[in-house]
């Protein structure tokens, strides 16, 4: 019998106070600051520093993180339920947020130094600056063995060489961290195949050699920063190893279990943007004489709406429930990533088909999470890589 179906601690709760006052206060931000700047940010292409400004003087960055680094002293549900409330109106903004916390802080928190944590933890928790995780490359993401990047001890230092892609928060204006996982040994199998030892390490952006290259022309998330990196002979000292040598894989593994959570959150605030504006266009819509809601092909299809909203949103509290009781939730993380991206690509789906030809246009936020929501069935994992999770926790192991 699979682990998975010998049955999982049932965790419920109801929103605190706290948390209510908490997705309210983040709700109206979205609504009355971030949504009437989306268009006009998303045809720049540019990342709005003084929205990131203000969410870092709301708490949003440290959310999840103790008070003595800065931070609010909430737990990872409460940074989901802000995530959101910011993809409802601007994805973008959403994952400046999601990935700041759990790919950039989150690492350092978790398996920083203490002179690690003191030197950078308050100062992203306070939104005056951002960090970004260096995984992916050209022949490696989920497939960590293709990972090319090496760093090797030299005189007290790490010398760093090789590239990254497709990295979040990795080349704006307020980067000022990269925690990279590279290749620092090898060793060889019993079967005589080769196995690469890889470790984490803090590279601070300022530092010689290191380059973030032009931004992606992307098909959606305009706002976002996104950057592929450039090391060549970076220098960085030997204490800049996060965690122990050769643990980068457990340790980016579990960053990525985590940090799925928070993505489902993104993809179901994406669903219920979408279904916001359905419900609104089709009630205010109106041809020969009655609102387009009126015809039952029309609620029908903003009922599915709802129910997808609904799966998504249960699915991400269940997993992130399950990971601050401190309960397993891998599996849970892979449902919930999958599912909340699914329901988001397919609300906006049905909710430009609603609007007709205004859905096509991108001053419209539904022709922009129309354009946004595909890549959540790429980004922390594929829908592919979900069920390789999923399916090996229930037992199958091909």
């Amino acid at each position: 019998m699979s682990h998975a179906s010998q049955g999982r601690p049932n965790v419920k709760q109801e929103l605190t106070e706290q948390q209510r006052r908490l997705s309210d206060t983040v709700r109206d931000f979205a609504d009355t600051v971030v949504a009437p700047a989306a268009y006009e940010y998303d045809t720049k292409r540019s990342l709005p520093y003084d929205i990131i400004a203000q969410m870092g003087e709301m708490g949003l960055f440290g959310l999840p993180f103790p008070q003595e680094y800065g931070g609010q002293g909430q737990d990872y549900f409460s940074l989901c339920l802000a995530v959101e409330q910011l993809a409802r109106v601007d994805q973008s903004i959403a994952v400046t947020l999601e990935a700041g916390v759990g790919l950039g802080i989150m690492p350092v928190y978790r398996r920083g130094t203490e002179a690690q944590k003191q030197e950078w933890v308050p100062l992203l928790t306070s939104g005056r600056a951002l960090a970004a995780f260096g995984l992916t490359e050209a022949d490696a993401g989920s497939d960590a063995a293709g990972t090319k990047t090496t760093a090797e001890l030299s005189g007290g230092e790490w010398v760093i060489n090789g590239t990254k892609q497709f990295i979040t928060n990795s080349g704006s204006e307020i980067t000022r961290l990269v925690t990279v996982t590279a290749v620092t040994g090898e060793s060889e199998r019993p079967d005589g195949s080769v196995k690469k030892e890889l470790t984490a390490i803090l590279v601070p952006t300022p530092t010689p050699g290191f380059t973030a290259l032009p931004a992606y022309d992307k098909v959606g998330w305009h706002t976002s920063d996104t950057h592929p990196l450039l090391f060549e002979n970076v220098r960085v000292p030997e204490a800049n190893l996060l965690g122990d040598r050769g643990r980068g894989f457990a340790n980016f593994v579990q960053t990525l279990d985590e940090g799925r959570i928070a993505f489902a959150a993104l993809c179901t605030g994406a669903a219920q943007g979408c279904l916001e504006e359905a419900i609104r266009y089709a009630n205010t819509r109106n041809v020969f004489g009655r609102s387009i809601g009126s015809n039952q092909h029309i609620a029908f299809k903003i009922a599915r709406m709802q129910a997808r909203v609904h799966t998504s949103r249960l699915a991400y509290y269940d997993a992130a429930l399950k990971m601050v009781h401190g309960h397993p939730f891998k599996m849970e993380a892979s449902i919930a990533k999958m599912v909340g991206s699914e329901a988001a690509m397919d609300n906006a789906r049905d909710a430009t088909q609603i609007f007709g030809g205004y859905g096509f246009l991108n001053e419209n936020s539904v022709a922009r999470h129309y354009r946004d929501s595909k890549v959540l069935e790429l980004g922390e994992g594929t829908t592919e890589v979900q069920l390789m999770v999923i399916s090996r926790a229930l037992g199958f192991t091909g």
